[in-house]
C-alpha cells in the first residue's frame, strides 16, 4: 500500500462492500452518529439492558475495565485516527461508545448513495469500533469469552430491532432505482439480465416490495428457476453452496497451525471447535468464499445426503489477528482487517457447523462452516440430524452481519475444477463448484 493519503482512504475498500468503497463515506456516516448522540442523549439508566450489561460488565471486571482504557489510549493520537476532516474527534472512552451503540441498535443499514463513490454502512458496530480492533489492548479484548457474551445480548437486542416492522423505514433507499440497480448486478452474474422482482421472490406492487422488516429483506429467496442446481443427477459434481466470492481454496490441510500469522493457515481443529470428526479433515481440502452485502444470505447443500451433525459454536465478534494492528502495518491498522483475515475468522468467530453424509461414497463426510463475521449473532441452521438433502436443498442462513464459509473434504477425495480466487464476483448459488474424481 501506498503511503499517501488518498490510498489510506481508499483502502477502505472491504471486499463484499459490507462498509463504503471510500473511507471520507465511512467517516462522514460515523461524524453523523456521533453529531445525533450528541444532540439526542440518553442517560445510562435508559440505556438498553444490554448496554446496560457491557457497562457493568466493564466497571466491574478489572481486566475488561484495564483493556478498554488501554484500547483507547493505544490508538494513535494523529490522522487519521484521531479526527475527522472537520476536526472533529473520533470516540474515545467507553462512555462515548456505550451512547454510540446504545443508538445503533435502533436503527437499520440504511443505502448510502454517493455519486461515483456508492457506498453503506452495513457493519456499524464494527465501523464504530474500527481502529480499536487494531490495537494490542482490542486484540486481547475482542478475544475474551466475558466480553463476546455481552456482544452477543447486544447484537441479539439489534437483531430483534431488525425483524421489527420499524426497521423497514430504510428500505426505501435499497429499493430505489439506484439501489435496486445494484442489487440486481451483484445477482446477474450469468446468463439473463434480469429485474429485482424476477430475481427475488416479493411483491412489487406492494410498499417495500413486501418486505416487512430489514431482515426479511436481507433474508430474501431466490425465486426457484434463477439459481438451478447444477447437474442434479450427477453426485460427483458439487454444488456451490453459498451466493459468493471465491477466496481461498487449500489442500492438505493440518490439524493445528498457527492460524493468526499472515499467512493465515488452515487449522482444522480450531475451525471445528475439536469436534471428534475433526480428525477425518486433516491432510483434506478446505475451500472459503465470501458473501456480499447485496447478495443472497442464504445457504444451501453442496451434495445430496444426510445431515449426521450440527452445531452452534460461540466465538469472537470483534477479533482481528495481530498482523492488521498499527505495529505491524506500515501504513497504519489495516481497516479492513475482519475481510482481509477470513481464515482466521473461520477458526474463532461465531460458527455454524453442518456434517453432511454425502451419498456418494466418493465424497463421504463432508461438512459445512457457516462463519459469521462482525454483526452477527447467530448463524441459523435449518436442518436437524437425520434429515435427507438433496444437492441445492436450503440448509439455514446467516442473519445481518458479515460472512464467510467454508466447505470441507475429507483426506483422500480428489476434487478439480474449483473457481479461481482473487476475484471479485460471486459464484452463483447452487452452481457448478467442483467436481470428484
Amino acid at each position: 500500500m501506498g503511503n499517501d493519503k488518498s490510498s489510506e482512504q481508499q483502502r477502505f475498500q472491504t471486499d463484499g462492500g459490507w462498509l463504503p468503497r471510500d473511507h471520507k463515506h465511512h467517516r462522514s456516516w460515523l461524524q453523523s452518529t456521533l453529531k445525533h448522540v450528541e444532540s439526542n442523549p440518553t442517560p445510562p439508566e435508559k440505556f438498553d439492558e444490554s448496554i446496560k450489561g457491557l457497562k457493568d460488565l466493564i466497571e466491574n471486571n478489572t481486566r475488561i475495565f484495564m483493556l478498554f482504557e488501554t484500547m483507547f489510549s493505544e490508538i494513535p493520537n494523529k490522522a487519521p485516527y484521531n479526527r475527522d476532516p472537520k476536526g472533529n474527534p473520533e470516540i474515545r472512552d467507553y462512555h462515548h461508545l456505550l451512547e454510540v451503540l446504545n443508538h445503533v441498535i435502533t436503527t437499520a443499514p440504511a443505502w448510502s448513495d454517493k455519486g461515483e463513490s456508492v457506498g453503506l454502512v452495513g457493519i456499524p458496530i464494527n465501523a464504530i469500533l474500527d481502529w480499536g480492533m487494531g490495537t494490542k489492548a482490542g486484540f486481547s479484548l475482542f478475544l475474551d469469552p466475558q466480553l463476546n457474551q455481552a456482544f452477543k445480548k447486544i447484537l441479539n437486542a439489534w437483531g430483534s430491532y431488525l425483524r421489527s416492522p420499524a426497521s423497514a423505514d430504510v428500505l426505501d433507499g435499497w429499493l430505489s432505482p439506484h439501489g435496486l440497480q445494484h442489487l440486481e448486478e451483484a445477482a446477474n452474474v450469468e446468463g439473463p439480465k434480469r429485474k429485482f422482482e424476477e430475481i427475488y421472490e416479493c411483491e412489487k406492487e406492494k410498499k417495500h416490495y413486501g418486505f416487512k422488516s430489514w431482515d426479511d429483506f436481507f433474508t430474501r429467496h431466490f425465486r426457484e428457476h434463477v439459481r438451478p442446481v447444477a447437474s442434479p443427477d450427477d453426485d460427483d459434481v458439487i454444488a456451490n453452496a453459498c451466493e459468493s466470492v471465491p477466496y481461498a481454496v487449500a489442500h492438505n490441510v493440518k490439524a493445528r497451525d498457527r492460524f493468526w500469522t499472515k499467512g493465515q493457515p488452515y487449522s482444522v481443529n480450531d475451525m471445528l471447535d475439536n469436534d471428534e470428526w475433526a480428525d477425518q479433515f486433516v491432510g483434506g481440502t478446505i475451500y472459503q468464499a465470501f458473501l456480499s452485502s447485496l447478495s443472497y444470505h442464504r445457504w444451501h447443500s453442496p451434495v445430496s445426503g444426510t445431515i449426521v451433525k450440527v452445531r452452534n459454536i460461540d466465538g469472537t465478534y470483534y477479533s482481528e489477528p495481530l498482523f492488521s494492528d498499527f505495529d505491524e502495518m506500515k501504513d497504519g491498522a489495516d481497516a479492513q482487517g475482519e475481510v482481509t483475515s477470513q481464515a482466521y475468522q473461520a477458526a474463532v468467530a461465531t460458527r455454524a457447523l453442518i456434517f453432511i453424509e454425502a451419498d456418494n461414497k466418493k465424497i463421504g463426510l463432508t461438512c459445512f462452516v457457516g462463519v459469521g463475521m462482525v454483526e452477527v449473532s447467530t448463524c441459523d441452521i435449518g436442518v436437524k440430524v437425520g434429515q435427507k438433502v438433496k444437492k441445492g436443498d436450503e440448509i439455514g442462513m446467516f442473519h445481518f452481519g458479515g460472512s464467510t464459509h467454508c466447505l470441507l473434504f475429507r483426506k483422500g477425495v480428489k476434487l478439480e475444477g474449483f473457481p479461481k480466487t482473487g476475484g471479485s464476483k460471486n459464484v452463483p448459488l447452487r452452481s457448478h463448484l467442483a467436481k470428484v474424481v
